[in-house]
């Protein structure tokens, strides 16, 4: 059932990264799946989905089973992350804090400000050439302006603005794509389309680690989606709508790169293919994975925007910025990621996706860290008003355990990482692929929780009885 705040909610958002209180609660649960799914169905993804059959070589079936074992295993961890939004009504950064304190948290926050930033730059490159496609007379440099643009005003609109955008593209996208893979079907240009590459173990491990590290790198704001539903939301109930649309969104783009660059000649562009493959319907799935690229891109401007804005905030704790603020801020960011973006090398994309790529790296124990300490050690119960003081409060400037396993749990990946800066020994000896962010979660997550378990009943006794949301 909508709440009374449902109704009434300002089109333009007026919170940043403050406590959402109960009376500016609105939304309905099944707004995550919409959110996730429409979200995922963009360029982006379907250029990632593709690197199973083009780069690691893997057939279609071989392709399909690696993609989804990834999905499904990095969906988990993204959509707990989810869940923690209605229980604690504020953005994922801040509230890692809690884990690992006032100062502590401020390495996690900037390394996930530069991703969005990252994503952001990158996606406004393809909606560039997205557009161009589309129409030859529109150089890349004004649609990648122009996709800017788009992005920034729904992104400075905000949560509510998002969420509508989402429900309506998850109904065109989806009818979308699946009619994009009943033509590609019916129409495959190619002899060896099912025959083309083959199952290795390597390609096999690598495909499914693209796939869980799509789903990670969603982690550090996907509750700033869900935190502004009621409290008394189930968990449950936020966690399976975010983890289907996540999954599934995510999924057929990543499938949907791999049929076409499989049902087109050997060495073309993945969106060259898609436009291909598509034959007749493929200008209009162009138009449609331009819009969505557009929608999609606000939430990486989102993200960065309120990143910054934590970062700033540490230190001028009484500072709770407005919908001015972030309406600057993000003009700011706008402004610069065009300028690199315009002025970048015509691999512009790659070289951001290398970097998000040595990000995870130092990501993942972050998500090992904040879920366990969320669902194992607090159970959802934190001191909001220590979260937004400038010592830290009950949590302190750092956690000293936080901060230990957080550091042995970079470390431990190190061997088996396959970045553009380092390729560890072990991966070297797989052929490439990159397990490091399976070796993070397995190290850190009972690390912490041992180190944790020795400060818990301190922490709590701190606490006084303090429960998430008491202002």
């Amino acid at each position: 059932m909508a709440t009374p705040a449902a109704t009434s909610a300002p089109l333009i958002e007026k919170h940043t990264i403050g406590y959402v209180p109960p009376e500016d609660r609105h939304g309905k649960v099944r707004d995550l799946f919409t959110l996730w799914f429409g979200g995922n169905i963009a360029p982006l993804p379907i250029v990632t989905g593709a690197l199973g059959v083009q780069l690691f070589h893997l057939n279609l079936v071989w392709g399909i089973v690696a993609i989804l074992v990834g999905h499904l295993v990095g969906g988990v961890l993204m959509a707990l992350h989810s869940a923690q939004g209605p229980q604690m009504g504020i953005p994922q950064m801040i509230q890692s804090r809690a884990q690992f304190g006032s100062l502590g948290a401020l390495l996690v926050v900037l390394i996930a400000g530069v991703m969005y930033i990252g994503f952001f730059a990158s996606n406004i490159v393809l909606a560039g050439k997205s557009l161009h496609g589309v129409v030859d007379s529109v150089p890349v440099p004004v649609g990648i302006v122009i996709g800017a643009v788009g992005s920034g005003i729904i992104g400075i609109i905000g949560y509510r603005f998002i969420h509508v955008l989402n429900r309506i593209g998850t109904w065109v996208l989806g009818i979308g794509i699946v009619v994009g893979f009943g033509y590609i079907f019916t129409h495959i240009q190619t002899d060896d389309f099912l025959t083309r590459g083959s199952f290795n173990l390597s390609g096999w491990l690598a495909t499914v680690s693209l796939a869980a590290l799509w789903q990670i790198a969603f982690a550090p704001y996907v509750s700033d989606y869900s935190r502004y539903l009621p409290a008394d939301v189930k968990v449950s109930s936020t966690f399976w709508t975010t983890y289907l649309g996540s999954a599934l969104g995510s999924s057929l783009a990543f499938i949907f790169g791999a049929v076409a660059v499989l049902a087109t000649p050997v060495g073309m562009d993945t969106m060259d293919a898609v436009k291909l493959a598509t034959g007749s319907i493929g200008p209009l799935m162009l138009v449609l994975f331009l819009l969505s690229v557009i929608s999609h891109n606000a939430l990486n401007l989102y993200g960065a925007v309120l990143s910054l804005i934590t970062l700033v905030q540490t230190f001028a704790y009484r500072w709770i910025p407005t919908a001015k603020s972030r309406a600057v801020i993000s003009i700011i960011v706008l402004l610069a990621c065009c300028f690199a973006a315009v002025g970048a090398s015509k691999d512009f994309i790659g070289h951001f996706v290398d970097m998000v790529l040595v990000l995870l790296v130092v990501l993942v124990p972050w998500t090992a860290i904040n879920l366990i300490d969320f669902y194992a050690i607090h159970k959802g119960q934190y001191d909001i008003q220590s979260i937004f003081q400038v010592d830290g409060g009950i949590y302190g400037r750092y956690n000293p355990q936080a901060l230990l396993a957080y550091a042995i749990g970079i470390a431990v990946q190190i061997p088996f990482m396959n970045t553009p800066l380092y390729v560890g020994p072990v991966s070297a000896h797989i052929n490439g692929a990159d397990l490091s962010w399976l070796v993070g979660l397995l190290v850190t997550s009972p690390l912490y929780f041992w180190l944790a378990n020795r400060e818990t009943s301190y922490r709590r006794r701190m606490m006084g009885g303090k429960l998430a949301g008491s202002l």
